[in-house]
């Protein structure tokens, strides 16, 4: 059964589809099943797997408003066990088509429990926003993805998102965990991208990532021919910093699913 992962920050500019798209493809490479899921309106994630928007059929605006099956808009990416659900500018009017639906905030969930023993990890790419979409995300998460920018206004709205995720623990999703804080467009030669490690790091601490994802040209490069870096160029420094957060948050989980387990067989 695959960890559903939502990425989020309402911030925009901060790395997230970036993220999406180059851990899937990196876990994908790991030989894991991924599912990338497209929750933003901007559809970037889906254009930047080579997918022209404007002729697909299904969406996830169709799964979440017509109830079709996510396995008939699942379309397969050129890489080898890495699927997508794409997205459509359409998804911008679901949420007002949603108000009126029961468990308005499952829908989500729903349509991911149909595909989730077929893959070892599912990521959603969200919106810059907490609307409705995003908490459909939340809700439907097991851990939550922040990618946070090594710029001045890093920790801004930070606050919010994290009320956010307290707001959905206690009303909709208990079980909802921070899988970590992701550091993003590290630029090791400001002294500011240091001044921002060390304040997240000192806010954060054990939940903030090791790897950081330095600033690439390549990884601004790539969607524009419809790839992720490692298949654009698999020797980049973005290339390399996403496969080391793949290994990063497979290890991670790997050790807690054992404690997990270790402490099932002590009670």
């Amino acid at each position: 059964m695959a960890k559903i992962i939502a990425l989020a920050n309402q911030k925009g500019g901060v790395g997230k589809t970036t993220t999406a798209i180059n851990l899937a493809s990196s876990l994908a490479v790991l030989e894991h099943r991924v599912l990338i899921v497209d929750a933003d309106p901007q559809a970037n994630a889906t254009s930047g797997y080579g997918f022209d928007v404007r002729v697909i059929e299904n969406s996830l605006y169709e799964c979440i408003v017509d109830g079709i099956d996510p396995k008939d808009a699942i379309l397969k990416t050129e890489m080898e066990g890495l699927d997508l659900l794409p997205s459509h500018i359409d998804l911008v009017g679901a949420e007002i088509e949603m108000l009126n639906l029961a468990n308005r905030e499952k829908i989500l969930l729903n349509v991911l429990n149909a595909v989730r023993d077929d893959y070892d990890y599912i990521l959603i790419d969200c919106s810059p926003s907490l609307g409705l979409i995003t908490v459909n995300a939340l809700t439907a998460a097991d851990s939550i993805l922040i990618p946070v920018q090594c710029e001045y206004f890093a920790l801004e709205g930070l606050g919010k998102l994290l009320n956010t995720i307290k707001i959905i623990q206690s009303r909709l999703n208990p079980d909802l965990e921070i899988e970590g804080f992701l550091l993003t467009m590290y630029d090791s030669r400001l002294r500011l991208s240091n001044q921002v490690v060390s304040e997240v790091k000192k806010h954060f601490q054990d939940m903030v990532f090791e790897t950081i994802i330095q600033r690439n040209t390549k990884l601004g490069e790539a969607p524009s021919y419809g790839k992720p870096a490692i298949l654009y160029d698999a020797e980049s420094k973005g290339a390399v910093n996403y496969l080391n957060l793949a290994r990063e948050l497979v290890v991670n989980n790997t050790e807690a699913e054992e404690e997990h387990q270790d402490n099932e067989i002590e009670k």
